[in-house]
This record gives structure tokens, sequence and C-alpha cells, in this order.
């Protein structure tokens, strides 16, 4: 089915299979690692790089999902009409992605650097490993986390090339946001508390309940705040930056205000509309700081 729609439409369709949009997650705390690695001038040609990989490597990791929950998709009401189970995209050309984003992000991993490859290559299994482990754990969330989380860090190696006491501050970063990923995570996943269930499916929600998942997404988010002001602490980043904590709690706040075990009808705009607003404020924040305060500083 896939071949008879034009161009245009296949592209949207992959585009749809892999939620490009959901990219704004992982790849503005991506930058800004590479930004304060790089004293806010990083070169094009390793922006390009960073940004090259961190979306071939999102995208082998969403098809790839995608691929090995077509079965379990087909039978939530929730995700029948995704496109796989609908269709629109055929097992063996999500496959076919999978490979070509995988080869893309690799090429990437190698043109900054040969120990980036080396390194690539267990960061690309732990991705493409995050499609099976909810299989056999409720820790799923953390799993999901740690994948978007280790992007900062792998920003920052690209621009520093070695391991050293520098690293503390990515590793900082990359810990809220795997904290943040997994709270909101455990918070998308109580759409589907009961079907996991009754699937033999792990996840917090299912294991739990919601009332007990949305505490703990709470205790993440609490988590990832902490995060982010430490990584202020150690870059160090100014005024902006804090300023950009303070509205990344509103926006954390707001996202848990919004849900209750009972009612999960605004979960799009507490997933989507919150989340990605404060990847973008966060970016925006520290921007400000290395660019313009920082500098106007010294």
């Amino acid at each position: 089915m896939i071949a008879a729609l034009p161009g245009s439409g296949r592209l949207r369709t992959f585009a749809s299979l892999v939620k490009l949009s959901h990219s704004v997650f992982a790849l503005p705390f991506a930058l800004l690692a590479l930004l304060a690695a790089s004293g806010g001038a990083p070169g094009w040609r390793t922006v390009g790089l960073v940004v090259l990989a961190v979306v071939a490597a999102r995208t082998a990791a969403m098809a790839y999902n995608r691929f090995v929950d077509r079965d379990v998709d087909a039978q939530n009401p929730r995700t029948a009409q995704r496109e796989i189970p609908r269709g629109a995209v055929a097992p063996s050309a999500a496959l076919g992605l999978v490979a070509f984003a995988s080869g893309v992000f690799l090429v990437a991993c190698w043109l900054l650097s040969t120990a980036c490859l080396w390194l690539g290559l267990p960061t690309l299994a732990w991705l493409l490993g995050y499609s099976h482990c909810k299989r056999f754990t409720s820790l799923s969330h953390l799993w999901l986390g740690i994948a978007l989380g280790v992007s900062p860090v792998a920003a920052w190696f690209a621009h520093d090339g070695a391991f050293g006491p520098r690293l503390l501050a990515p590793v900082c970063l990359g810990a809220a946001v795997a904290f943040w990923v997994a709270g909101f995570d455990v918070l998308y996943a109580c759409q589907d508390e009961g079907f996991d269930r009754g699937a033999g499916l792990h996840s917090i929600p299912a294991r739990f309940g919601a009332r007990t998942a949305m505490h703990a997404a709470r205790l993440l988010h609490g988590l990832a705040f902490v995060g982010f002001v430490a990584f202020g602490v150690l870059v160090p980043l100014g005024a902006a930056w804090l300023g950009g904590c303070g509205l990344a709690a509103a926006l954390l706040v707001w996202q848990h205000r919004l849900l209750s075990p009972h009612d999960l009808s605004r979960i799009d705009m507490a997933f989507f509309t919150a989340n990605g607003t404060l990847a973008m404020v966060m970016f925006a924040a520290g921007c400000v700081d290395l660019w313009w305060l920082l500098p106007h500083r010294s």
C-alpha cells in the first residue's frame, strides 16, 4: 500500500510512523550540551553531525519500536490505527527504515570521531533494546529515559573527544532528561493500564495502578528539576538558566495538574504541549546565558 502513495505522501507517512516531531524532546538538550561544551561556539560541521546523529538514532529506535509492537498495537484500540496495523506501512518497510537510519547514525558517529563510532554501537543497541523491555520489566520508562538522556552526554563528548571531569555537567543534564522523560512516559502509560495488564506487558501503571504511577512520575520530575539546576551550576550558567528552570518547574506542575487517575482526557496537552515547550524553554534559556549574559559578565 505504501508504494501507491505519491512521494510526499510516503514521506509524511514515515514521518508519522516515527513521530518525527517528537525529536523536540531530545534534540534541544543535545544541542545545548554541545553549545555548553564549546563555550557557545561549536563548528557548523559538528552541529550538523550531532543533529543528524540524534534524528537518525531516534528514527531507527521509533521505527523498530513500531515494528516490534505491531501485533500489540493492532489489539489495542488506542493504537490500532498506527501505520503498520492499518496497513499504511509494511513491516518490511519499517525494518528497511531501521536499517537505513541506523546506518546514517553510525556514519555520523564515524565522521565525528572513531571513538564516537565505537560508543555509537552500544548506544544503538540500547535504543533498539527499549522496544523489547516492556515484555519483562516495569522499569521500561527508565530505559526510555536513559535512551534520550544519553544524547547530551554524547553531544558533549563529540566536542571534547575524551572522558574527563568536564563530563560531570552533561551527565547531570542527561540524568535530568532521563528522569523527565521517564516521568512523562509513566503518565502516558496510564492510558494503557488495563490493556497492558491484560496483555501481560509491564509498566508502572499496570503493576501499581494509575494513582501510584502518578506519584512516581512526580518523584521522577522532582529529580529532573534537581538535575537541571545542577547542570547550570556546573557549566556554569547564570540567571537565564535559573529562570528557565523555574519555568520548567511550572510546566511540570501544570502537566500533573492536567491529569488525574480518573481523567486522562488532556493527556495530549500534558504530553506534547507541556514537554515540548519545556525542552524549548530550557534550550532558549541556556542560549541566552551562553551567548549574551555570560559574555557580558566577563
